[in-house]
């Protein structure tokens, strides 16, 4: 194995806690991944792993290396794409990360109208919650990131803001004293949405569901109500299947911001100027 597949292997056992698991998420037999975790550690000269049961867990030098190799595959990554990109940006590629929410409403108009535009251009995307999201930025697995506003101390660059208003909608009927659906953990609008009801000091009964979109559906159905960006239900408002219910604090101006590294490539360039270039994309010049 080559030091790169050694620390993909290394990176995935942190992930996964398996040796099995990483082995199968790579395609390779049970004792590469092992020989590579070794071979790592040698050179470390530290143990990276423990035993854990039927598992291994990282040891506190390895929780320190995975973090740099995690950096490493990424800007490794991030500089083939770069060179690629350099030579011929309309055949280059963007990885890209967004919050559940961005990604199910504003990342497919986005995408669409970059890709007919841009159609040589390869594009990646991962969707997950605001905890994940932002540490692949810093970690150089993704270009660009489409979410809240980023983290204190984050090593990048806001490129555009778009228009983001939170407000309390439910179905025909309800009321604030109904259960409120939550999302999912380390989601930031679980987070904002925990906040809310402190100020409030109220205590409603909550439900726990696992994406932007269940949290919707279970409004329309009249399961309870929710705080939710109002451009991205605004159909289900005009229609009707869902109402905005006056609750103190809201609505809540928290625009999504599309973040690139410091020193983007020149195909995640191409995005961003057409993004800014598009009026009825939604999106404006960062100050």
């Amino acid at each position: 194995m080559t030091t790169n597949a050694r620390l993909r292997a290394f990176v995935e056992l942190a992930d996964t806690g398996s040796v099995r698991a990483a082995a199968r998420r790579l395609v390779v037999t049970e004792s590469s991944v092992s020989s590579a975790v070794g071979l790592l550690a040698a050179e470390v000269g530290v143990p990276l792993v423990d035993r854990d049961g039927r598992g291994v867990r990282l040891t506190p030098a390895g929780e320190a290396y995975a973090e740099y190799a995690r950096r490493i595959l990424g800007l490794h990554d991030e500089a083939i794409a770069a060179a690629r990109g350099a030579a011929d940006p309309e055949h280059g590629s963007v990885r890209i990360a967004a919050v559940t929410t961005a990604g199910e409403h504003l990342l497919p108009g986005m995408l669409a109208s970059f890709r007919a535009a841009h159609p040589h251009v390869g594009l990646g995307l991962d969707v997950g919650p605001r905890g994940t999201v932002w540490p692949m930025l810093a970690h150089h697995e993704v270009d660009l990131v489409v979410a809240g506003r980023p983290p204190d101390g984050l090593a990048g660059r806001v490129r555009a803001i778009s228009d983001n208003t939170l407000v309390v909608v439910g179905a025909p009927g309800s009321s604030p004293t109904d259960t409120w659906l939550l999302r999912e953990r380390h989601s930031g609008n679980r987070a904002t949405t925990t906040a809310l009801l402190s100020a409030l000091e109220i205590d409603p009964p909550t439900m726990t569901l696992g994406s932007h979109g269940a949290v919707v559906a279970a409004a329309v159905a009249g399961l309870g109500v929710t705080l939710v960006s109002r451009q991205a239900v605004q159909h289900h408002l005009d229609s009707g299947a869902l109402v905005e219910l006056p609750v103190d604090g809201t609505p809540l101006d928290r625009p999504w911001h599309l973040v690139t590294q410091v020193s983007a490539a020149p195909s995640v360039e191409l995005l961003v100027e057409h993004v800014l270039a598009t009026p009825e994309l939604g999106w404006r010049a960062a100050p």
